[in-house]
């Protein structure tokens, strides 16, 4: 009884540490002298919205952003499932090493590679490229995102796939019409994990986008952090709360079409 108890309290300050910036951000967004302190706003206001919700301010780079963190993980899902293929279905000579190199890389920290990725990126003329920097993205995920479709797809069975091809189906088209709908769960998962990874990275786009018109919405958030200790919290808040709307609307999106999940119960006869 005891125990529960102290478990319960643990729990419930862990939800609080959670809950108290959340619960500034909402009173800080809507309060015309917002402070770092979370309280009823004092004046009641929309324009700290009003500030954020422009095309300069919040528009162009929520759309950067956006189109960094979406190809990153477009291109992240596909060459994952690409990659993740024959590593689940074939006995490669070399594929113990190269998953246990793909489980080195996933501790690789990007902040260690950035000296050199800059080099390279200024040989190739790809500074200031949003291509160039969503594929990069793209690149750093890649080891995670083909450890984890390996694993979904190791769930799949192979007899399913050998079926196919007693009908006449390539191990393409097994791929494409048998194993990707029956793991679109975890390509679900993958993909969303990669949009999240992408969207919240600052240092990534900070060194590779000089131009501030090509900036992600994870680095012009920094702008609200003004000199000398001036910082505009009401417009911050607000900014944070439109930030993070595409995270939401897309685990929503993504939760509701996916439905329960799925199962695979049936699909191979006992």
């Amino acid at each position: 009884m005891r125990l529960s108890i102290v478990v319960n309290l643990v729990l419930a300050l862990v939800a609080l540490l959670f809950l108290a910036p959340l619960l500034w951000l909402v009173t800080a967004s809507f309060d015309a002298r917002a402070g770092f302190t979370a309280k009823l706003p004092e004046q009641f206001t929309l324009s700290n919205f009003g500030a954020v919700l422009t095309w300069d301010v919040g528009g162009r780079p929520l759309l950067n952003g956006l189109l960094i963190s979406g190809g990153a993980a477009v291109v992240t899902v596909v060459v994952a499932v690409l990659a993740a293929y024959p590593l689940s279905r074939y006995q490669l000579r070399f594929r113990r090493p190269f998953l246990y190199t793909i489980l080195f890389t996933t501790g690789l920290p990007v902040t260690a590679i950035m000296v050199p990725v800059y080099g390279l990126f200024v040989r190739l003329n790809l500074i200031d490229s949003l291509a160039g920097t969503m594929l990069f993205m793209a690149a750093t995920s890649l080891p995670m995102a083909i450890w984890m479709t390996k694993n979904f797809m190791d769930g799949v069975p192979v007899s399913l796939e050998e079926a196919a091809w007693v009908d006449g189906a390539s191990p393409m088209q097994a791929l494409r019409r048998i194993v990707l709908p029956l793991m679109l769960p975890g390509v679900a998962v993958v993909a969303i994990f990669n949009f999240i990874a992408a969207w919240g990275n600052f240092f990534v786009p900070f060194v590779l986008l000089l131009d501030p018109a090509k900036q992600p919405a994870s680095v012009n958030i920094f702008s609200f952090f003004g000199e000398h200790g001036m910082v505009a919290y009401g417009q911050l808040a607000a900014y944070s709360i439109v930030y993070t709307t595409p995270v939401i609307g897309l685990y929503l999106l993504v939760s509701r079409a996916l439905g329960g999940g799925f199962t695979m119960s049936g699909a191979v006869k006992a």
